[in-house]
């Protein structure tokens, strides 16, 4: 089930959220120096764990980890030219794992993002946005505090605009690609029900991940998602001052 657009007009430009699609492509090609090719795109790994956020260096606060060849080593010495921990916490959030990584979540923040912009402003949603992939990042750790894998990806901040648009705007119309097997069609489908959906996948995905060796790290920070997502729901009501109210009314209206 994959989400293409939704059907509530934007009162003003979306200036945050675009902004914010560009800085994580720049980053993910300039930055990151991303490589494309016939079997995809290729990331500095050294530059990810270094740029990462890790699990392992916030639960053990003065730790380092580095890459060594194709490991990760952590240890209380500190890595010459290293960010500091706080500041991964940040970088992170602009750096992906590869094309597709990357583009699943700008698609995810482009169809939901700007509505949510547009409910609280361009200051209040940069806060709400960081704030939400903090809080995603703190979750994924509290799960697997000695994970020495990055974690990076704008998968926890973008759940949190997810949660937000859920509680805001539950009956908004989504029009959705399903693909059942080799059946493919498009439905518009409530807004609740494509974001409830995704939500349920990151909790039974992440309760057969307690299952595995979560400690290692690795593959996908479902709690991160998860973490990010019941942030966007208990904390959008602080953050949303000019909600589309009458959202229903505009369903006929073009789409931004």
């Amino acid at each position: 089930m994959l989400p293409l657009k939704d059907n509530i007009p934007t009162r003003r430009i979306a200036y945050l959220t675009v902004a914010i699609i560009v800085a994580n492509v720049l980053a993910f090609f300039f930055f990151q120096d991303a490589r494309l090719s016939l079997a995809g795109a290729s990331i500095d790994e050294a530059n990810a764990v270094e740029f990462g956020a890790i699990p392992y260096e916030i639960s053990h606060p003065g730790s380092h980890c580095a890459a060594a060849g194709r490991e990760i080593e952590c240890g209380s010495r500190p890595v010459p030219g290293a960010p500091p921990t706080l500041a991964t916490l940040f970088t992170s959030m602009f750096m992906h794992g590869g094309l597709l990584h990357l583009a699943g979540n700008m698609l995810f923040l482009w169809i939901f993002g700007n509505n949510v912009e547009d409910s609280m402003g361009p200051v209040r949603y940069v806060v709400f946005y960081l704030a939400g992939g903090l809080v995603a990042l703190g979750a994924q750790t509290l799960v697997a505090p000695d994970a020495q894998v990055p974690t990076i990806g704008a998968s926890g901040a973008v759940a949190g605009v997810l949660g937000g648009y859920a509680l805001l705007y539950p009956r908004a119309r989504v029009i959705t690609l399903v693909l059942i097997i080799f059946f493919i069609t498009f439905i518009e489908l409530p807004a609740l029900v494509v974001l409830g959906f995704w939500f349920l996948f990151q909790v039974l995905a992440g309760a057969a991940d307690l299952g595995g060796p979560i400690s290692e790290g690795g593959g996908v920070a479902y709690f991160a998602h998860i973490g990010g997502f019941v942030f966007g729901l208990l904390c959008i009501k602080l953050f949303a001052n000019r909600v589309h109210e009458d959202y229903l009314e505009d369903r006929r209206l073009a789409v931004y």
